[in-house]
């Protein structure tokens, strides 16, 4: 098959683009390299084709879709913290992107495509953990809304056009290439002072955390199994972690030790922080999968993967490309 990987060289999208080589596929990245590398893509860079374009460009994004059996549409502006100061990029990046994506694969007769949703879409929800069928409270964040809105304009899609489509609500991801979060905010400032660590919030908040390799693996037992027009499937794990636990974890894998932590007054650490996130996962879970790594697990290969890969930290820095 030949799959399209928008956002192919970000944390997760350069994952997908390895799985997809390592198996056979034929596989072109579109990346405008906002917030990936094409360094996530050494092991594929020769394999696949790479096209440097934003899919505001419908031309390019049109000809990119020549061909292409199934779209895996990686491609977001996640950054809840920031949304508030730049909301039409939240709107440009993810709503209108998404559209332009799914008008692409309309005019190309491209029926396929795989997004990754969130967590955030249910707010603060009443219900734990939060199964795909809950009720929307009020949206909190521009992110989740505007990935509320591209859940929509899917299922729209697929009703309409007869697209078979795969929406997953990820909790916050961790694992080899992170490059966006708490464990690389707190990795980056105890550098800078191995004594105190500001946390953002009153540092009980509750966060449940996944693996990039057990959620690619979640994606592909879900698309490998449904045959529906539009499958939902919340992927995380059973079990949360407060955030100043995530930062002892840090701190042990750094050799920190008697760190102070500096939290503020609030259950929340921005607005749109939910102070609770824990997805119920038995939908994904019937299908036969479960994740391999636990969240401090996965908080250590996070560490690790920091402490050898220097270079992506001075990248990130200086904006990635």
């Amino acid at each position: 098959m030949k799959y399209l990987v928008t956002g192919g060289a970000g944390f997760v999208g350069s994952h997908i683009v390895d799985r997809l080589v390592k198996e056979g596929n034929e596989v072109a990245v579109y990346d405008n390299l906002s917030t990936g590398t094409a360094s996530f893509l050494d092991k594929s860079l020769d394999k696949i084709q790479f096209i440097e374009a934003d899919l505001l460009d419908t031309k390019k994004l049109g000809g990119a879709m020549e061909g292409i059996d199934f779209v895996f549409h990686m491609a977001a502006n996640a950054d809840i913290r920031d949304n508030l100061k730049f909301p039409l990029k939240c709107l440009e990046q993810n709503t209108i992107a998404t559209s332009n994506v799914l008008e692409a694969m309309r005019k190309c007769d491209v029926k396929q495509i795989a997004f990754p949703s969130t967590g955030a879409i249910y707010g603060e929800p009443g219900i734990y953990p939060t199964p795909e069928d809950a009720p929307f409270p009020v949206q909190t964040s521009l992110y989740g809304a505007s990935k509320l809105a591209c859940e929509g304009l899917l299922q729209a899609y697929a009703s309409g056009y007869g697209f078979r489509t795969f929406i997953f609500r990820f909790v916050s991801l961790m694992g080899e290439r992170y490059s966006h979060g708490c464990v690389l905010d707190f990795y980056n400032a105890l550098l800078k002072n191995p004594k105190k660590l500001q946390i953002l919030g009153n540092g009980k908040q509750k966060k449940s955390y996944l693996h990039v390799n057990d959620c690619l693996d979640a994606m592909f037992t879900a698309i490998g199994s449904c045959r529906g027009d539009i499958n939902i499937f919340n992927l995380g794990t059973e079990e949360y972690i407060e955030v100043t636990g995530i930062a002892d974890i840090v701190c042990r894998e750094l050799g920190l030790e008697n760190v102070e932590y500096s939290c503020g007054s609030g259950e929340r650490g921005w607005i749109g922080d939910s102070p609770f996130i824990l997805p119920d996962t038995k939908k994904i879970k019937s299908l036969g999968w479960k994740p391999k790594f636990s969240i401090e697990q996965s908080v250590e290969k996070t560490v690790g993967w920091l402490k050898a890969n220097q270079w992506a930290l001075k990248r990130k820095q200086a904006g990635w490309n």
